[in-house]
């Protein structure tokens, strides 16, 4: 039989499409290109090869998977989106190093190249083939200097991913006060709802009725 009472409040959220994050798009732009660059351009057998493409690994996989762990746990999701930062800051010291070793240059901030890429990478729709023409025409530090700039934009957006996480982590708490709230308004909503009417309990056509109590005789007086 159908139950007339309400189900209670959903108190885990609901995920987003990790994929449509722009910080996940980039991270996925820097791993194809530094997996290019480093087998391109670095020998084989160099270690630098594996750390280069596990950090740049590690960025992209730590926000989709921070984004599912959102699930269950802000907290969860705010250490993975620090891991993420944190290895694509490891990435960016390993193109620094890539360039200063070999004496070549780094582009100013506000450079025309570094311009030039910064409004590249905020197309629309941006991909590995925004650049694949690049590897085809330009030596290995026009390269790795546009790498340093997708890190710096991807960096970007992970520090102000990172600032509404904690945000909404001080507003809303975690998934405990989640479930706190979602008992609590279960529990005024059924308090305000009517009282519902027992139904009559079955008829026993054995049981006698209640006849009103016949008044006792007089007891004989004793002489």
């Amino acid at each position: 039989m159908p139950s007339d009472e309400e189900d209670p409040p959903p108190f885990l959220p609901k995920t987003g499409n990790y994929q449509k994050l722009l910080s996940y798009q980039k991270t996925e732009v820097i791993y194809d290109f530094t997996f290019r660059f480093c087998h391109k351009f670095l020998h084989r057998g160099d270690r630098t090869i594996d750390q280069m493409v596990q950090s740049a690994r590690s960025g992209k996989q730590n926000i989709g998977e921070g984004c599912k762990a959102s699930i269950v746990s802000a907290e969860t999701e705010i250490k993975l989106i620090n891991v993420a930062r944190a290895s694509l800051e490891e990435l960016l010291l390993d193109y620094q190093d890539f360039l200063r070793v070999r004496d070549y240059a780094t582009w100013e901030k506000d450079s025309k190249e570094a311009l030039y890429v910064r409004r590249l990478g905020r197309k629309p729709g941006e991909s590995f083939e925004t650049y694949r023409a690049f590897f085809e025409t330009r030596p290995p530090e026009v390269l790795a200097n546009i790498a340093l700039c997708l890190i710096h934009q991807a960096n970007y957006l992970l520090d102000q991913q990172r600032r509404r996480l904690e945000k909404d982590f001080v507003k809303q708490g975690g998934i405990r006060e989640r479930m706190t709230r979602a008992r609590v308004e279960y529990r005024k909503q059924q308090r305000s709802q009517p009282p519902q009417p027992k139904p009559p309990g079955p008829t026993n056509g054995n049981q006698r009725r209640s006849q009103p109590r016949k008044p006792r005789p007089p007891a004989p007086k004793q002489d």
